[in-house]
């Protein structure tokens, strides 16, 4: 008997693929939930039964998360934890279970398309000027762009995009669609169907920030990529320059950026992530003209819990054959 930490909103709606995994794998399954009461705690019994548990996006963003928390610290037997979200570094009851040696994985690459989508949707407003015409909207204001203030064609034009997976790879493609030139920078060398004109490791960015009058940002935060983007990159690029970024916030110098924008010298920046989240009120960002912000939810889309559940069931089948694990993390 395996015992799985599962909400009830997965079962509901993935029981039925989750039964299956279980008996091809070979397993019999029980199945705990966490309490209704998010202040009350499960039994050390309970607790004791516990051999896997799957944080998904109900439980992520509930009163329960705390509860999940505190749950898989006190699961003397806990093996393996697939959570929902990408970066599994966030949460603050991981260290604990590397230091026991516990399994994380992660459905890294689940909601990778949607974030693309909303890039290449800031990127588009931004390039045929939407702040400028929601802005006159609000104000009931018939104001049709003329002069020096028309667009430019978005074909011909670079685009500089740090990171090419799922994100990346999914923005270069509509980009390539628009006709734009796309340069990709990540560590490994271009592969047949990668969707790039040209790729570059980040050794040469400094040759490339000249050339880009669009960045997108869609690379993983790490010591090498804090502040990538900050006053020196940023004086780097053309004046007139965007920045898109869907990464972290930690990617960016926030005040450089800042600065930029109210100087000129960068256009535009569509933003959904933030050194600080929430992003706190008095953040000049809010109310700049040439910034379009969402709160971290670039990601959103209906079909993401299906595709997360895809992935923690394709680790189950592994898992109970002794295989490796997709998106191994961690421990």
């Amino acid at each position: 008997m395996t015992g799985f930490l599962l909400s009830r909103e997965f079962v509901a709606s993935f029981g039925e693929g989750f039964a299956a995994a279980a008996r091809e794998a070979g397993l019999e399954l029980r199945i705990t939930h966490l309490p209704d009461d998010p202040k009350s705690r499960l039994t050390p019994e309970d607790c004791a039964g516990i051999e896997v548990a799957y944080l998904s996006r109900d439980l992520r963003f509930s009163e329960h998360y705390r509860t999940f928390g505190d749950t898989v610290r006190a699961a003397p037997n806990l093996k393996w934890v697939h959570f929902s979200s990408t970066g599994i570094d966030q949460h603050p009851f991981l260290p604990p279970l590397i230091e026991r040696g516990v399994s994380l994985t992660s459905s890294i690459g689940s909601n990778g398309e949607p974030v693309g989508h909303t890039a290449i949707c800031g990127l588009m407003m931004l390039a045929r000027g939407f702040p400028r015409w929601l802005d006159a909207q609000r104000r009931h204001a018939w104001e049709p762009v003329r002069g020096e203030a028309v667009p430019r064609d978005l074909r011909g034009q670079t685009v500089v995009i740090v990171g090419l997976g799922i994100i990346g790879g999914t923005v270069a493609r509509f980009c390539r669609t628009l006709g734009m030139h796309v340069v990709a920078v990540r560590r490994s060398p271009k592969q047949p169907g990668d969707p790039a004109d040209e790729m570059h490791t980040p050794a040469a960015l400094p040759e490339l920030w000249p050339r880009a009058p669009w960045v997108v940002l869609a690379c993983t935060h790490t010591p090498e990529t804090h502040h990538l983007v900050n006053a020196q990159t940023l004086a780097q690029m053309p004046r007139g320059a965007c920045v898109i970024n869907v990464s972290r916030g930690g990617v960016v110098d926030e005040p450089a950026l800042i600065e930029a924008l109210r100087s000129g010298h960068l256009a535009g920046a569509y933003l959904d992530v933030f050194a600080k989240e929430p992003l706190p009120a008095e953040s000049p960002l809010w109310s700049m003209p040439n910034v379009i912000v969402t709160p971290h939810n670039a990601q959103v889309s209906s079909g993401n819990d299906r595709r997360s559940a895809e992935i923690f069931l394709a680790n189950l089948r592994k898992w109970a054959r002794g295989e490796p694990l997709r998106n191994g993390q961690g421990a």
